[in-house]
């Protein structure tokens, strides 16, 4: 079963599967999501955990073997698996077909890639992961979706920033969401619940914006000369300084 994002906690709160499936390269956000799952699973008595990493010398038996394997206190498993490759290989994928086949109610399975390519993401053990548990797969938040990501994260803790601010902030820290986060956690703490100014943000926020230079064209094609003046700066390391959020 393929679940949105956001209808995973809607999820968590009615029932807990035996495998999930993880698949971002917005690693805040496939963080974010283990961690509901992993404390969802603790309430409902997974009070073990193991985890593995796929590497070169991994041997997928460990994988067959800890599922199989019974907890010497008789409590519930967590059992992690961290492909960071998304690329099993044919035995690993084989394995992956095996292990969906013998899912142990005793056992809550939870399995991270990064975003697959379209050829892998056909692959059998692949469709094998989607069939038999929950598969997130969390798509990256785009420039455009970046200030109004900010500014519901900024209503979670209570504050508000007018437009400016938060086009301020998302010139400062796009595609660097785990950047975000600190910096929005930041002015949590140095501001009461509330509006937050122009200047008080101006003051706080790092430029810690990370481009991808094939996102150049899109803001060429977009007529954004100043997006992309900004990115071309950054990529080739240039000192480029967004304007303040009071003269955008």
């Amino acid at each position: 079963m393929q679940l949105r994002l956001e209808a995973l906690e809607a999820h968590l709160s009615k029932s807990l599967a035996t495998l999930y499936v993880i698949s971002s390269d917005e690693h805040l956000l496939a963080m974010e999501a283990a961690d509901k799952i992993r404390k969802t699973a603790r309430a409902q008595g997974f009070s073990e955990r193991t985890v593995l990493t796929v590497e070169r010398s991994f041997k997928w038996g460990a994988l067959l073997a800890e599922n199989q394997s019974q907890s010497l206190f008789g409590d519930k498993k967590l059992i992690e698996l961290r492909i960071p490759t998304g690329k099993p290989g044919k035995d690993g994928g084989q394995a992956l077909q095996d292990y969906c086949k013998h899912l142990s109610s005793d056992n809550l399975t939870l399995i991270s890639l990064p975003k697959l390519d379209w050829q892998t993401a056909k692959a059998a053990w692949v469709g094998a992961l989607q069939q038999a548990g929950v598969y997130l797969e969390i798509a990256p938040v785009e420039r455009a979706q970046l200030p109004g990501w900010i500014a519901s994260r900024f209503a979670a803790q209570q504050q508000t920033l007018d437009r400016s601010c938060l086009d301020f902030i998302a010139d400062r820290v796009e595609g660097n969401l785990l950047a975000a986060h600190q910096e929005i956690q930041k002015l949590g703490l140095l501001h009461p619940p509330g509006p937050i100014s122009p200047q008080q943000v101006q003051d706080a926020v790092l430029n810690v914006a990370r481009y991808d230079v094939f996102k150049l064209s899109e803001a060429m094609l977009a007529g954004d000369g100043k997006r992309w003046i900004r990115m071309l700066n950054g990529l080739q390391g240039g000192n480029y300084i967004p304007q303040s959020p009071a003269e955008t």
